[in-house]
């Protein structure tokens, strides 16, 4: 066979094999984009916080002897947390001890005195003056002894802070020490939360923030966990009575049910919260796209748009909140076009 005609069925082969393949790129079940259902919301960022959380500081000086718990312990009420070097402090107390002791001592002497200087007086043996001067002995005593049992009262007390427990049960989530650091008054330990009450604060313009109503709860969203925990209803909201003068925005709190699995401070969250529609300027419409037709791979989210030609062509997109089977789009495309309803098949017909 002659090679230029050889090379022409090659070609003309070739072709008919393409031929189905975009023959069946026009014919992949594609819908157009339309508005989601429902009243307009727009989501606000906002983060994970921990209602109560403390940073345990040390209240004395010494080196880090003993380290209980580590970051994510979960610790209850009164429960050991670390242990400072008190061997100073321990000997401090017995000598105060000690010196308690010792006034007792004096005082049972000088109560002993007073007695036989009382009998004395009333025999006449003695004069008022001396009678005086063995009391005021006595009290003298009795004064010292109360100056030191306050004072190994206090040295006892001192003891204690060198024994760290949990003031509340809750998780650990930071120790910046290890064992043989130095604890100085006022250096943080450890940190700990309590993870059965958390809430989501976000930053809301004050035309989103005057439209919400009294008892209404917006939804909350927390992309980093699975699909099936993403959404949540929190208890309550709180609209603290702040403005920020630089954003114009409010703070907003939305207290989170106890018990959900995988919350942590710092999260990042997102408040679903319904947008204001004036007379004059509707609000943009949000569309909606099936949720089997989203393509995710890696850290890119996206959809088979057709192009003018009928190509399926790979878009990114930001997606919102999810209503059963339908997935809200917030940015990348736009009203009327066609999405690729099998994401397999568009990639086949590329």
């Amino acid at each position: 066979m002659h090679p230029i005609r050889f090379r022409s069925l090659t070609f003309a082969a070739g072709l008919l094999l393409a031929l189905p393949v975009w023959a069946h790129a026009a014919d992949l079940g594609a819908v157009a984009a339309l508005p989601a259902s429902g009243a307009a919301a727009s989501a606000f960022d906002g983060v994970v916080e921990a209602v109560r959380s403390t940073v345990v500081a040390a209240q004395v000086p010494g080196a880090v002897v003993q380290l209980a718990v580590k970051v994510g312990d979960r610790v209850a009420a009164g429960q050991l947390l670390l242990r400072i070097d008190a061997r100073a402090a321990d000997q401090n107390a017995a000598a105060s001890d000690a010196q308690v002791q010792a006034a007792r001592a004096q005082l049972e002497v000088a109560s002993k005195d007073f007695e036989r200087q009382k009998q004395l007086f009333l025999k006449n043996y003695i004069s008022q003056a001396a009678l005086e001067q063995a009391e005021s002995q006595l009290k003298s005593t009795q004064a010292q002894v109360n100056a030191q049992l306050a004072q190994a009262g206090a040295a006892r007390t001192q003891t204690g802070f060198y024994v760290v427990r949990a003031p509340f049960a809750g998780v650990v989530a930071e120790v910046p020490v290890s064992l043989g650091d130095m604890a100085m008054p006022g250096r943080p330990l450890l940190t700990l939360y309590d993870p059965a009450a958390l809430r989501v604060t976000a930053s809301v313009p004050q035309t989103v923030a005057s439209h919400l109503a009294a008892g209404q709860l917006p939804r909350v969203e927390l992309p980093g966990l699975p699909a099936a925990g993403q959404w949540v209803v929190p208890l309550r909201v709180q609209l603290l009575p702040t403005v920020d003068p630089g954003t114009h925005t409010v703070p907003l709190r939305a207290d989170l049910p106890a018990g959900a699995a995988g919350v942590a401070p710092g999260m990042f969250a997102r408040l679903w919260l319904p947008v204001p529609v004036s007379g004059s300027s509707p609000s943009p419409s949000v569309l909606s796209v099936s949720s089997t037709s989203i393509v995710r791979r890696a850290e890119m989210t996206g959809l088979y748009v057709l192009d003018p030609a009928g190509k399926p062509v790979l878009r990114q997109v930001r997606l919102g909140r999810v209503d059963g089977d339908k997935t809200e789009v917030l940015s990348g495309l736009m009203p009327g076009e066609r999405v690729v309803a099998d994401p397999q098949a568009a990639a086949r017909a590329r």
